[in-house]
């Protein structure tokens, strides 16, 4: 076999492999992510991280649903936190009720719409939300851009805020009961398990 046969072989299969690692994947029925998100005081100080200085503003704790998964590499922000996810808790961790509501990401912001809402529009708002994943190191990194939607997934780290020398600030929601700009979560992530 001459290397343009090797080469195409190879770039076949890691097409497919990339193909199947994006693909979401089935979870079981029922509430999957039962827990609300937990948050309390740190006693962590501000630390500099990648041009930014870094304020903890309170330890944060999360298990939930992978609704959706965005790099970014072009914004400003891409340089702290390279990738979003949507996640979901109570309610929008049940595929029953994920299965009529369609959700999408972009320029930051989580969308979600449906025709007829199996819960309650307040119940979405609080159980779901759009974050902002700064991995502690490239291991983190690599396993937040391999995350599939359909997982769940346990994160731990802080919420924070993020300055930069020329004046760019960045900070967390303290509450998932906000909705709109701003209402995202910033998350300095020290750990994250796929379970």
């Amino acid at each position: 076999m001459n290397w343009k046969a090797a080469f195409f072989i190879a770039a076949v299969a890691f097409g497919a492999y990339q193909h199947q690692a994006s693909r979401p994947v089935k979870p079981p029925a029922g509430v999957l992510a039962a827990e609300v998100p937990r948050q309390g005081g740190t006693r962590q100080d501000a630390f500099d991280f990648n041009g930014f200085r870094v304020t903890p503003l309170h330890d944060f704790s999360i298990q939930a649903r992978v609704l959706g998964v965005e790099e970014y590499r072009f914004d400003r922000e891409a340089s702290l936190s390279p990738v979003d996810l949507a996640l979901g808790w109570g309610p929008m961790s049940d595929s029953e009720v994920l299965q009529h509501i369609d959700i999408s990401q972009s320029g930051r912001f989580y969308f979600w719409r449906g025709k007829t809402l199996p819960v309650p529009q307040r119940d979405i708002e609080r159980s779901s939300a759009n974050m902002h994943m700064i991995p502690a190191d490239k291991a983190i990194e690599r396993r937040l851009k391999s995350v599939r939607v359909g997982q769940v997934v346990r994160i731990e780290g802080w919420l924070v805020e993020a300055r930069s020398p020329d004046g760019f600030f960045w900070r967390s929601s303290l509450t998932r009961d906000d909705t709109g700009a701003g209402a995202c979560e910033l998350i300095f992530v020290n750990n994250l398990q796929v379970l």
